[in-house]
């Protein structure tokens, strides 16, 4: 998956834009 940046502004708790349809600090937030 590439890793998104600033690009689009997603919440931790919104679903990871990365479409694995978790959580993005369950997914690629825990990357940042």
């Amino acid at each position: 998956a590439v890793p998104i940046r600033s690009e689009i502004k997603v919440g931790r708790n919104d679903d990871c834009p990365c479409g694995s349809g978790k959580k993005y600090k369950k997914c690629h937030g825990k990357e940042s």
